[in-house]
């Protein structure tokens, strides 16, 4: 309690110095701060915006201008402060320009840097982090003791969670339980989701950090990505103990966002086959849904139709899916409407004599449709797709084409037979 009120009443004093955030872009930045004192009232609006004041959002964007052009103006001597050449690589770490610490780095003629934590972090900061993974393990344990920890153990996590699971969930680990209550345990607990969310095993162990998140940062601005990676796991194969902590999990959440969770698990379940989830899903949100959330209720309704085409009662569940007006639906889910109509239509036309045929060129038709169906309206589990990339089909889509095509294949080879 001591440690959080210095913090509070230093970053009061230090956020009185800016005027209001009207005039922040017309504003100098005070020149009796040193950047070591600017990077505390940065970490103090950072923690607060996660914990649910989002109207310091656009104070945070005026600290790191603002402390991006402190470092940029200050002579070689402010270096000599251990905590500024601290703040310089902090800073670099919190979202902050790579290319100012780049600058520092270089103009380092003094040695205040070093050199092997600047070349690493330079290497993960232009989109290269696991060329870094192994420097900044090696250099993990020197620094272990330092400011600099938490921080530095969070970038080796990212770092090194391409080549080994295990490796970066301890990174995150100790990057959130040496930071509580801030950007870096949040940011640790979010990406300890994502790499459960996507390792075999792992599972239960994604839950309890799920669990710890829910209860925590649910008005975080990111957690968007925490519903993305905690569906990924709520629509694996569970056993009773883990789909109880699921249940449990969502206790935490407020009506809308649980009932927003449900219609993700209901998508995602109904495109899988998962008939059993999907309906119960489907059923969640629409016992949370209310005369104000129409859009809801309408999803859970077409995410419910959607199981029947491809493993129940097409001609019912189409029947369903058309009586939902497409303008109720995003461009995604109308896509994935229009492909559920043309799976059914495909699986009940009437034999003729190319039918022994008539599954081959199914994805080729529902290609359109396919390239408009991908994901682009809530936040990705994902890390983002570099510069350069594109992302071509939604899997989960593309997976819900198969099934239906391989209901066709089995009608094919019930042809066949009966031809010979």
């Amino acid at each position: 309690m001591l440690q959080l009120a210095r913090k509070l009443l230093l970053s009061t004093a230090l956020l009185a110095l800016w005027p209001s955030a009207g005039v922040w872009a017309e504003q100098k930045v005070p020149q009796e701060l040193e950047p070591w004192q600017m990077l505390r009232s940065l970490q103090y609006v950072q923690d607060s915006v996660i914990l649910g004041d989002h109207s310091a959002a656009e104070m945070q964007t005026f600290l790191l201008n603002a402390l991006d052009q402190r470092l940029k103006s200050v002579s070689r001597e402010v270096f000599r402060d251990q905590r500024n050449v601290d703040a310089a690589m902090i800073y670099a770490m919190s979202g902050g320009n790579p290319a100012t610490l780049d600058k520092l780095a270089e103009n380092d003629i003094d040695g205040n840097f070093d050199s092997r934590i600047t070349d690493a972090l330079r290497r993960y900061l232009n989109g290269r982090g696991v060329t870094a993974g192994k420097t900044l393990t090696d250099l993990f344990p020197e620094y272990r003791q330092s400011v600099l920890a938490p921080y530095l153990a969070l970038v080796a996590g990212n770092a090194t969670a391409q080549k080994s699971a295990i490796a970066a969930l301890e990174f995150y680990d100790w990057a959130r339980l040496t930071a509580p209550g801030t950007l870096i345990e949040e940011s640790a607990l979010r990406r300890s989701i994502i790499v459960a969310s996507q390792t075999e095993d792992m599972h239960a162990r994604g839950l309890n950090y799920a669990s710890a998140y829910a209860r925590r940062f649910l008005t975080s601005p990111y957690a968007g990505q925490f519903a993305d990676a905690f569906v990924a796991i709520a629509v694996k194969d569970l056993d009773s103990t883990a789909r109880a902590k699921v249940m449990e999990i969502l206790s935490f959440v407020d009506v809308p966002r649980r009932r927003e969770i449900y219609l993700r698990i209901a998508r995602r379940a109904a495109i899988m086959g998962r008939h059993d989830l999907a309906k119960t899903a489907s059923e969640q949100a629409m016992a949370l849904s209310d005369d104000t959330s129409a859009r809801a209720r309408t999803l859970a309704e077409l995410y419910s139709g959607l199981v029947g085409v491809p493993f129940g009662d097409i001609v019912s569940s189409i029947q369903r899916i058309d009586s939902i007006a497409p303008t109720m639906l995003s461009q995604r889910d109308q896509a994935l409407r229009e492909a559920a109509r043309a799976v059914a239509q495909e699986v009940l036309r009437k034999p003729m004599a190319d039918s022994l045929t008539q599954g081959a060129d199914l994805k080729a038709v529902l290609q359109p449709k396919i390239d408009v169906a991908v994901d682009n309206e809530m936040p990705q589990a994902t890390p983002a797709v570099s510069k350069g990339e594109t992302m071509v089909t939604d899997p989960e889509f593309d997976r819900f084409v198969g099934q239906g095509k391989s209901r066709l294949d089995d009608i094919d080879a019930l042809l066949k037979k009966e031809q010979k």
